[in-house]
């Protein structure tokens, strides 16, 4: 949680906190290494790119945007999951069939290929790879809803809404679904985790954000021919990639066992 809060903060202050602009080239610092290495300089603390690019300033600026494709990922399927998983829940029969045999039909397909697919059709760009990410892990969502949908409408309180005359919206929104809250929050969160992996997979491929933008995946691309002459080019941004997607599925296995009362002993 502390790791993710720092993360937060620093995609919030990327402007107070970089200290360069991170589109900003110096054609008199092409690949120069981090200041603790030789040749390295206290103006460039990690080091810079091809064409001279502050690589801190760029990965600070790369967690407001990798956070921020997370977030709207799992914003959309949040919104999508829980709506169609509601409806798979409370309409029994030809409707129900319907949406999940879609669903297994997404879970069947590798969920990169079906990302690049998605982009390939709609084309390369960051909102594309935004809605591409959002559909492939979609269905977890909606499996989760309906799951504990159903496991709610047989319980009496629900019965008793019935009874006293609530109708089916009010049943869905006011009385299910504040009840189906806790494993919805914990994919959620290990949902981001998942989205930001997808998203720097599809950025490295060239599908997603595209340069200059300083997203962790498209800074992979554009530093693979250096690999071996630049070795801080690829560690950093693979490092921030690691760090990010661990910390929030941490946080994610922390909140299952906070909010799940079968785990309490």
């Amino acid at each position: 949680m502390v790791v993710v809060a720092l993360l937060i903060l620093v995609a919030i202050f990327a402007p107070l906190m970089a200290p360069h602009i991170p589109d900003q080239t110096n054609s008199a610092a092409f690949l120069r290494p981090p200041f603790w290495q030789e040749g390295g300089s206290a103006t460039y603390l990690l080091g810079t790119d091809a064409i001279g690019r502050d690589i801190l300033s760029r990965l600070m600026y790369g967690a407001r945007l990798s956070l921020s494709i997370a977030l709207a990922v799992v914003l959309i399927a949040l919104l999508l999951g829980i709506s169609l998983g509601l409806i798979a829940g409370f309409y029994r029969g030809i409707i129900e069939i319907f949406i999940m045999r879609v669903m297994d039909i997404i879970l069947t397909l590798p969920s990169l290929l079906l990302a690049i697919v998605i982009v390939a059709i709609l084309g390369p760009g960051l909102t594309n790879a935004m809605l591409a990410v959002a559909v492939v892990v979609l269905p977890h969502y909606v499996r989760i809803t309906r799951a504990a949908v159903i496991g709610e409408v047989s319980k009496d309180y629900v019965t008793a809404a019935r009874i006293s005359g609530a109708g089916t919206l009010r049943l869905m929104f006011s009385e299910v679904l504040p009840n189906c809250a806790a494993p919805l929050i914990v994919q959620a969160s290990l949902g981001v985790s998942t989205a930001i992996l997808d998203a720097a997979a599809l950025g490295f491929l060239g599908l997603g954000a595209q340069p200059p933008s300083p997203e962790w995946g498209t800074m992979l691309a554009d530093a693979r021919e250096f690999v071996l002459r630049a070795w801080w080019v690829v560690t950093f941004p693979g490092l921030m990639i690691v760090i990010a997607v661990l910390a929030f599925n941490l946080l994610g296995d922390g909140l299952r066992d906070a909010l799940d009362p079968k785990l309490k002993r």
